[in-house]
Formats: structure tokens, sequence, C-alpha cells
């Protein structure tokens, strides 16, 4: 069986980063010959490179991969095209698929192609936000999601499992948030659906909702240190200890975590918001028969999902990935089952409602 080592510049430079191996599944070698190209509109370094190379050697088939680096851009793209288009799989985030299903840009997943379909994680498989009109849209491969991060020098891991630190006395001027976002994390600690799905045939509930929300968070203004927009933003504050604690994106703070910074992150014991990432197949794909080998073959093994987290910095959606990272790897990019079962995935039915009711609130906050 071929094995092909991964690039060692996608690694920290230790012994068990660079001992990791992308071992070459046995059915590629018997759909070698199938020829042909696959076309692939994805994100940077979500096809790690050493995989594409080996897929190709071992079916004959052509990967040929166009970046992307917004989703709106890649709807227009698509849609331009149709219905002829000229790529066979994009990359769509879940709470996008909605757009993208109405403009009959996708074509409903068969998974039954997919031999290695049980290899994701059903936390990101099986989500509510994973099966539209009965159909699956796609193949999750990555995530993203909605952490509270804490300075481990000033602040306990007991105290961090739930959010109620991120409003306490005890850290009074000593926290932040992303405003707007915190909408959502906050429906849920109060037992509301933060996506409103719950409320659409309820607009007066929904408004309610919102209101008790804001007023919660005019209530604690005094509390918190800064509202912030950017990464970069909580980056700088947690190293300047600016801040002890504060709601993030996993991305910013696993930087820090990689850097060696006295940082964790955690999915609190109240639940958290996220969105995954994944392959979809474009409706009238010109290739469809080798977009399906290439999507069994990129879920074939842990050590794939590892080697997309390495490269790309999100978490991966295959089951045991976390096995084939270094320790600091893990520290920085995976979460223990439990703190994954508290997750929610971010769904777009009932958008258009929760943000008029959701913008004006987060403004009426900032000018309390």
């Amino acid at each position: 069986m071929t094995n092909i080592i991964l690039n060692r510049r996608k690694f920290l430079g230790t012994t068990a980063a660079s001992a990791a191996a992308l071992a070459s599944p046995i059915y590629l070698r018997r759909a070698h010959a199938q020829g042909g190209e696959v076309n692939i509109w994805t994100y940077n370094n979500f096809v790690p490179d050493d995989f594409k190379d080996q897929f190709e050697s071992e079916t004959g088939i052509k990967v040929n991969v166009r970046l992307v680096d917004d989703q709106g851009k890649q709807f227009n793209l698509l849609a331009a095209e149709a219905p002829s288009p000229t790529v066979d799989i994009v990359t769509v985030a879940g709470h996008r698929f909605l757009q993208f299903i109405d403009s009959d840009l996708l074509a409903p997943m068969d998974t039954d192609r997919l031999n290695n379909w049980g290899n994701i994680n059903p936390t990101f498989s099986e989500g509510d936000w994973a099966t539209i009109r009965g159909e699956k849209w796609g193949a999750p491969i990555l995530s993203g999601m909605e952490v509270l991060a804490y300075n481990t020098d000033l602040v306990s891991q007991e105290e961090a499992n739930s959010w109620d630190v991120l409003f306490s006395e005890q850290y009074r001027q000593q926290t932040a948030y992303i405003l707007q976002d915190m909408f959502s994390v906050l429906m849920l600690k109060m037992g509301y659906d933060g996506n409103m799905v719950a409320y659409m045939d309820d607009p007066e509930r929904a408004a309610a909702i919102v209101a008790e929300v804001q007023q919660f968070l005019i209530d604690k203004k005094p509390l918190v240190r800064k509202y912030y927009d950017g990464g970069a933003e909580i980056q700088q504050m947690f190293v300047n200890q600016d801040i002890a604690l504060g709601h993030a994106w996993n991305g910013p703070i696993a930087q820090l975590i990689k850097d060696g910074f006295p940082i964790e992150m955690t999915v609190p014991e109240e639940g958290s918001y996220g969105f995954v990432y994944t392959y979809n197949i474009a409706q009238n794909a010109p290739n469809v028969d080798n977009a399906y080998t290439f999507l069994n073959a990129i879920l074939a093994k842990p050590e794939i999902g590892a080697a997309m987290t390495q490269a790309s910095g999100f978490i991966s959606t295959y089951k045991d990935a976390s096995q084939h990272l270094t320790e600091i790897e893990k520290k920085s990019t995976s979460f223990t089952d439990e703190e994954l079962s508290r997750l929610q995935f971010f769904r777009a039915e009932a958008n258009e409602m929760k943000y008029q009711l959701v913008d004006p609130a987060v403004e009426a906050v900032k000018a309390a």
C-alpha cells in the first residue's frame, strides 16, 4: 500500500507530526484509469496537496481546483453558469444551503454512493441543518464555532464551563464579545432557538425574545470591556491582558494556543453555535462520477481529515481525526465529544426575520 508523507511545512516541526501519513485507500487502485477530470471550487488548503497528488496518480482523474474566498461570490459564479456549470464540486457552508438549493444550483447528495460517509462524526452529518426537504445536500468536511475563550492563568476550567462567567462581577471590565453574535448564544442559553426557526410563524414571540436578550445585554453593559468585531482585536486584548475571557470564533483563539499563549477554549454547558463547510455536487455537474469518486476518497481516512485541519486551521468533521494531530494541534483544533454534543448549527430559514429584529437591537444596546 502506497504511503505519502505530508508536507512537513504544514506541521509544527515535531517528530509526532512529521510521522503522519496519508495511506492509499485500496479502492482507489481499482479506480485507476478511470480518467477524465473533476473541477472543484473551494477555499485555500481545503484539498491537501499530497492527497490531490495521490488521488490523481491512483485514479487518473485530474483535479482542477479554483480557489474561492467568499460564499456570495461562489453563488454568483455558479448562478452565472447555470444550468450548465463547468464545476463539479463546490464548497458551501451549511447555513447557506437554502440560497443555493432554492436557485437549483446544487444536486441532492446521494450518500449511497459514498461508502465512507460513516467516517463523518454524526454531530456534523446528522444535525438538523444537514437535511433539507428530506435530502442531504453536502458532505461535511470542516467546521468553525463560537467558543468561550479564557486565560488559564486567570480563569479556571470550572468557571469557563458556563456562559455566566462572561457576565460575572468577578470579571468586570475583563471581558469582550461580538455583540451581534452574542444574541444567538444568549437565546440558546435562555432556552430559546437562536436560529429563530421555531418562531417563523410567531413574529411577536420572536420580537419578545430579542427584546429580552437586548435588555439583558443593556443591564450587563457595565461589565464588558469591549464589543469587538475582528479576530485580531480579541487576540491583541488577550495578549495585552486587557481581558481575561471572551466570546470568540475558534480560529483566532487557535492561533494564540499554537503561539503558546496561556489560553484555552470550550463550548460551555449551555451550548453554542457553529457552521460547517461542506463539499457539494453542482446541479448538472459535467463529471458526476468523478466527483463522487473524489468525495469518497477524501472521506476515506481520519489522516486526511487531520491534514485538512493542519492546512486550513478549521476543525475536522472526521471521526478520530484528532488522533493524528500533535498535542498542540489537538488543543487548538479539536473538542471533546461532550463539548461537540452541546453544539448547534446555524440555519438560514428565519434569517430575514431574525436580523430585522437583531440588527436594531444591537444598535440599541450600543446606544444605551
